[in-house]
């Protein structure tokens, strides 16, 4: 890639580097990472580090794009809410013209400079229909110019593997082969088995689907969602309701200790595989969270609001009267896996 043509990532580690370290810190240490098991090791390791090392250059610089990518989020979901708002109907797909008046809009009511960049640069990260003109507002206003990221040297961390030596890799292996001949008795080492065949994952039980209930073009192209062996055996990924967005039963907000908050309520959800009886789900909620992205055909399939999917899956029971909200497009299906 070269540097008139950054990456997404490229984006957004410059865009925080470009944000004050102190409105960074902040929004991290407002974070409860402790103990959080919602949070994945690779975003929530080192947004410990930072909260205990304070260097957030260091940070916008080396640590992994999911990491980086969760700060940046933090910092742009209020803008990004006032912005959609300012939009309005020209939300989906605004011009040049009506992004720049909507954030004009949003200066005027002293949003700062650092939410503008992390909006921006959140959205270009994205690839938000509106991400050109992103890239074109950051390159026009001389204020908000993006730092260049400057060489840094990584050291092994539990992030990155490190590089061992062929040689002591070789001495490694030699100690390992003597230490089963001596187990068995001197014998020579035997030779590695061959790889077995693996199996076929196990087939569902359910009767083959009419292809006329199967709307044309939904399944071609599509990514198929990889299942766990005990999902496979309950759950079919190629069911007609893979892809739609219904409404149905789920926990309020999985990451609140409240218990009264824990009820469930009716909410949007993906179907990401299913069974006559039961529906496998990723929930969509409208707060975010660190287990979840933007939705991003929230307004085309009509939700009230900026909208979030969580990565973990729920099975539930499919409801007397399923409420089908929309289908997701192959484009839509395979952003999300």
């Amino acid at each position: 890639m070269t540097s008139n043509s950054p990456s997404s990532t490229e984006y957004l580690r410059r865009g925080l580097l470009k944000i004050a370290p102190e409105t960074i810190l902040a929004a991290v240490d407002a974070l409860n990472l402790k103990g959080n098991s919602r949070v994945s090791a690779v975003v929530g390791m080192p947004l410990r580090g930072l909260q205990q090392r304070r260097d957030v250059a260091a940070f916008a610089i080396a640590a992994p794009p999911a990491a980086v990518r969760a700060v940046l989020e933090l910092l742009a979901m209020a803008p990004l809410e006032q912005v959609i708002a300012e939009l309005g109907d020209h939300a989906d797909s605004p011009t040049h013209e009506q992004l720049e008046g909507a954030i004009d809009a949003l200066l005027a009511r002293e949003v700062t400079t650092d939410e503008i960049v992390a909006l921006l640069t959140f959205a270009i990260s994205e690839e938000f229909p509106a991400a050109p003109h992103c890239r074109r507002l950051l390159d026009e206003r001389a204020g908000w110019a993006l730092p260049p990221l400057p060489e840094f040297n990584v050291s092994p961390t539990l992030m990155s593997p490190k590089v061992v030596d062929p040689e002591i890799r070789a001495q490694r292996q030699a100690r390992r082969e003597e230490e089963k001949r001596r187990k068995k008795g001197g014998s020579a080492p035997r030779s590695m088995p061959k790889t077995r065949t693996p199996r076929a994952l196990p087939s569902t039980t359910s009767e083959p689907l009419p292809v006329s209930t199967i709307e044309p073009g939904l399944v071609t192209d599509r990514r198929r969602v990889m299942l766990t062996p005990v999902e496979e055996a309950r759950f079919s990924g190629s069911h007609p309701l893979v892809g739609t967005v219904v409404i149905v039963e789920l926990p309020f907000d999985n990451g609140t200790i409240d218990e009264e908050l824990r009820r469930a309520k009716e909410r949007p959800a993906l179907v990401i595989a299913a069974s006559d009886q039961e529906l496998l789900v990723r929930g969509i909620y409208s707060n975010p969270w660190s287990t979840r992205v933007v939705f991003q055909p929230w307004r085309r399939l009509n939700l009230e609001h900026l909208s979030y999917i969580d990565h973990d899956r729920s099975p539930v029971s499919v409801p007397e009267s399923l409420n089908r909200l929309g289908q997701l497009t192959n484009e839509e299906w395979n952003a999300l896996f």
